[in-house]
């Protein structure tokens, strides 16, 4: 297969380069580009690891095909933190407890940063709702709602 050039911005910062066809953006990222945070559970769109948002949209990264990505903002985990410290989705998630094995937890973080970004005072209903195709094994999920509802009310407080 001929390669593609593509052009996108990862986390701020603009990337070229070429591209199989048939690469998906999880792989691109993983591999070409070095950004394991993006995880690769079930590679079929069941699990929610791959999770990273493109657009200011939450999409599953083992889905996209790499060529779709030209033009396009693409946000990781690795994406997330503040220059000088953690965001506060993540400092929530440490302070509620909502991490255990932490193989879900960069999708589930991103899924989150995609409703604040577009509902920055969710109801528990509507984070609920954000996480539901963002699979966990080893919590009940209570943990991870109360830390997104927590740093929804942080972030409202900062935003005045």
């Amino acid at each position: 297969m001929s390669q593609r050039k593509i052009r996108f911005n990862v986390n701020r910062r603009a990337v070229e380069l070429f591209v199989e066809p048939n690469m998906t953006l999880a792989d691109l990222l993983r591999t070409k580009l070095g950004l394991t945070g993006t995880k690769k559970g079930c590679d079929r769109g069941n699990c929610g690891a791959c999770t990273v948002v493109m657009n200011g949209k939450a999409v599953l990264s083992c889905l996209v095909l790499a060529p779709r990505v030209d033009g396009s903002d693409v946000l990781t985990v690795e994406g997330l933190a503040a220059p000088l410290g953690l965001h506060l989705l993540q400092q929530a998630f440490i302070d509620h407890g909502a991490v255990q094995c932490g193989f879900c937890i960069p999708g589930m973080l991103m899924s989150a940063k995609a409703l604040l970004d577009e509902n920055p005072r969710p109801t528990r209903d509507d984070v609920k709702k954000a996480i539901a195709g963002n699979l966990c094994r080893c919590t009940g999920y209570t943990q991870q709602i109360e830390a997104i509802l927590d740093a929804a009310r942080r972030l409202s407080s900062t935003r005045g």
